[in-house]
């Protein structure tokens, strides 16, 4: 069959964005079918087109895949009305690309929610299959933060995820959190699979080549988070961590922070003021330079901001890439991901919003070098008995090829 699937930040591992939808368009060919991927110019993404825009789209075939790219930038750094203005226009375009497409089934992903809205269409306009992924739940995440206020906004997003939830044949959900949250809109339990975000053991693997960033010596200890700098990753529980390390007078430490976001420069200009020798800031790059620093790295931080919503609500890329790269995790919220820590052994759960533990920690990960290497081979074990990209995305392929046989 021939599959259109809308993922507006969609990217290949030459980017830095995560790779989710590559690996489910990968073994969608290898099954047999056809697909069009449709997508944005995400700022950390990399579709591998590289053709100029005519009338603001480029179309290539890349590893594969055909892709088709609107020129609708987008950034992490971009405020909410920017990136609204992003979101609508590019599910406007969408609708008009389902209305007139060849295909014989809709998949489409989160985030933003109005992903969704190209398949509303398709499933009532064109009776076509429509299956919707959801990666957050919208707008529960953006209230329970504070992002969204405006109950005008927050109402039409409601009413939207309630729309898309009811129009899609089927449902993926990235964590059980996500799971209950979209029974709770109504929808039988029969129509949602958990389908978790995956590890790309093919990248991460044991013949990458380490290195360490300016600054982080071989015998330092190196702890490292990758990932947006934004309001719902709460960075500032890391620089808390690093100034209490730097109280201790724990010079064999560094924290790296890889990634871009709208809070980035004011995360820097904090450990300027308070003089954070230990803290390294590196721009983004793509997954496979990734994995090499991964190699070089001693613990992985899966770091959010203290909100109860993200306890089972979120399936972060991150957490995946750091246990295929075989490292502990340290996580500083609870819930589900914490759970997984604590019951494989592979990792510090500690308190949210308390430096002196999160410190602690690294300490404690600093002193005991045979730990440390063992919790990396539980961590790598865990990614490929539980969390192997390639039999998740399977078991996604199964649920599309299902809804279209139903």
């Amino acid at each position: 069959m021939r599959i259109i699937y809308f993922h507006q930040y969609f990217s290949t591992p030459r980017g830095a964005a995560g790779t989710r939808s590559y690996e489910v368009a990968k073994r969608l060919i290898a099954r047999g079918h056809e697909v069009l991927i449709v997508c944005g110019s995400a700022g950390r993404g990399h579709t591998g087109l590289d053709a100029p825009f005519v009338h603001g789209r480029r179309r290539g075939i890349e590893e594969g895949i055909e892709i088709l790219e609107l020129d609708l930038g987008y950034s992490n750094s971009d405020g909410f009305l920017k990136r609204t203005v992003a979101f609508l226009k590019f599910a406007s375009r969408g609708i008009g690309i389902a209305l007139t497409e060849r295909y014989d089934l809709l998949f489409a992903t989160t985030t933003p929610l109005t992903a969704g809205i190209p398949g509303i269409f398709a499933r009532w306009l064109r009776a076509k299959p429509f299956v919707f992924e959801v990666r957050d739940l919208w707008p529960d995440l953006p209230k329970a933060m504070g992002v969204i206020r405006n109950p005008v906004v927050l109402g039409a997003m409601s009413l939207l995820e309630w729309a898309s939830y009811h129009s899609a044949h089927a449902l993926i959900g990235l964590s059980p959190g996500i799971v209950e949250g979209i029974e709770r809109r109504g929808v039988a339990s029969w129509r949602i699979t958990l389908v978790p975000n995956g590890c790309d053991l093919n990248i991460f693997a044991a013949d990458a080549t380490p290195w360490r960033p300016e600054g982080v010596a071989d015998s330092n200890l190196m702890a490292l988070f990758a990932g947006a700098h934004g309001v719902a990753n709460g960075l500032d529980a890391v620089l808390d961590a690093a100034a209490e390390l730097q109280r201790q007078g724990r010079t064999d430490i560094r924290i790296v922070l890889v990634g871009d976001g709208k809070l980035k420069p004011r995360l820097q200009e904090r450990a300027r003021e308070e003089r954070l020798t230990n803290v390294v800031f590196l721009d983004p790059i793509g997954k496979r330079t990734l994995a090499g620093l991964m190699a070089a790295t001693d613990v992985g931080l899966q770091i959010l901001d203290n909100v109860p919503a993200f306890y089972y609500g979120t399936s972060p890329n991150k957490f995946f890439d750091y246990i295929a790269a075989g490292l502990p995790v340290l996580i500083n919220y609870p819930g589900w991901l914490a759970n997984v820590v604590r019951e494989n052994a592979c990792g510090y759960p500690v308190p949210p919003s308390d430096p002196i533990a999160f410190a602690d920690a690294l300490v404690l990960a600093s002193l005991n070098a045979d730990g440390l290497r063992a919790m990396g081979a539980r961590a790598r074990s865990l990614a490929v008995s539980r969390f192997d990209r390639r039999l998740l995305a399977d078991r996604l392929v199964d649920v599309l090829e299902e809804a279209v046989s139903r």
